[in-house]
């Protein structure tokens, strides 16, 4: 399905706060779920909560939904306090939310309309199916308006259940993992037509994924969790190429680790220099994505011990990914991946040479 470009928030949007969450805490028993979480939501932006499985971020999500009570911190919906600890609690039903999680669960007995209906009792009859309607044609199940739920596909069924959740036009529409059950092929057009659907009807979202890759496809901002903290928030643009954590670095992909010292501001690994801005003589990691590393066959006649070399290649379709044996000026060594786009595919004990984009190469102190 074609769209149309995607809008971004405009600036007097942007400046407006449609969800501010301040200093928010949770605790189930003795464990700490989120502690001292604070982020907000413009009108019209999709936020992504990010992070591994446990750091709190369906906590969170049910928190703002009004499915648990908050019990230390506020939130607060257009400007108004909506929720603070001590307040009386404001019900999911009172809150201009929609839901959409997981599993679909769609009323199996109702048809598809009749499912996107459910929620628009207090218009007439005819407004009712106009709307529902119009949804559905934006997710392209306009088809199945007869169709009853198990007669549809994972993914026609996630679709539907979208349309029911944004049929009452609310304000602010909250995703708990809701791609996370269909295949990849799947999943890439379903939430593609999704984020174009939530910039269409202007709704604000916040969506919950341990996928970087859909974080950054969908997110406008993206809130990074661990451990029930927030340990970076920002563009995907600012967390993958400014990242503040070797965790932010690692989340997003995998990492060739270097170790060395700082010396006359920089790093010298056995793939080159690397500039950084910390103490002189400080012991360092450096954490350099495998797309980083430029690699290029040289013809010697040298035996491969004086040289880099191929240890494997591997195509994976957009790809290649080479494992290589690195030899530093100083006789250092290190086994390094680099992926290479398309296909490059050198014999095993190929000499290359090796260069290195300081942009994608992050130092940080050694981890003790």
């Amino acid at each position: 399905m074609l769209h149309p470009a995607v809008p971004s928030p405009t600036s007097n949007a942007a400046a407006r706060k449609l969800l501010e969450v301040r200093d928010l805490s949770h605790h189930y028993s003795d464990q700490t779920a989120v502690s001292g979480v604070s982020f907000d939501i413009a009108p019209g932006e999709v936020v992504c909560l990010l992070g591994p499985s446990g750091c709190g971020k369906t906590t969170l999500l049910r928190i703002v939904a009004g499915l648990e009570v908050i019990q230390q911190g506020q939130l607060s919906f257009d400007g108004e306090l909506l929720a603070a600890s001590g307040k009386a609690h404001v019900p999911p039903e009172r809150r201009s939310v929609g839901l959409a999680f997981q599993e679909s669960a769609l009323f199996p007995h109702l048809s598809v309309i009749d499912n996107v209906t459910f929620g628009l009792q207090q218009l007439p009859g005819s407004q009712r199916r106009t709307r529902a309607r119009e949804l559905l044609e934006q997710l392209g199940m306009q088809d199945y308006a007869a169709s009853f739920p198990h007669t549809l596909s994972g993914g026609q069924q996630q679709r539907v259940a979208l349309a029911r959740a944004l049929a009452p036009s609310p304000q602010l529409m909250l995703l708990d993992e809701p791609f996370s059950s269909l295949d990849a092929r799947l999943r890439d057009r379903i939430r593609d037509d999704t984020l174009h659907v939530l910039k269409k009807v202007g709704a604000g979202a916040l969506l919950v994924t341990h996928d970087p890759e859909e974080a950054m496809f969908m997110a406008d901002r993206i809130v990074l969790m661990r451990d029930g903290q927030v340990v970076q928030a920002g563009t995907p643009q600012e967390l993958y190429c400014r990242p503040m954590d070797p965790f932010v670095v690692t989340f997003f992909g995998e990492v060739n680790r270097l170790e060395g010292l700082v010396s006359n501001g920089y790093v010298h690994t056995v793939v080159g220099p690397v500039p950084t801005h910390l103490p002189e003589g400080s012991q360092v990691q450096v954490l350099v994505r495998p797309e980083a590393l430029r690699v290029v066959e040289i013809a010697s006649r040298e035996t491969h011990e004086h040289h880099s070399h191929v240890l494997m290649a591997r195509l994976l379709g957009r790809s290649s990914l080479l494992h290589l044996c690195a030899h530093g000026m100083d006789g250092q060594q290190a086994h390094l991946h680099a992926r290479m786009p398309g296909v490059f595919l050198p014999e095993q004990d190929q000499p290359v040479q090796i260069s290195l984009d300081p942009a994608q190469a992050f130092v940080f102190p050694a981890t003790p």
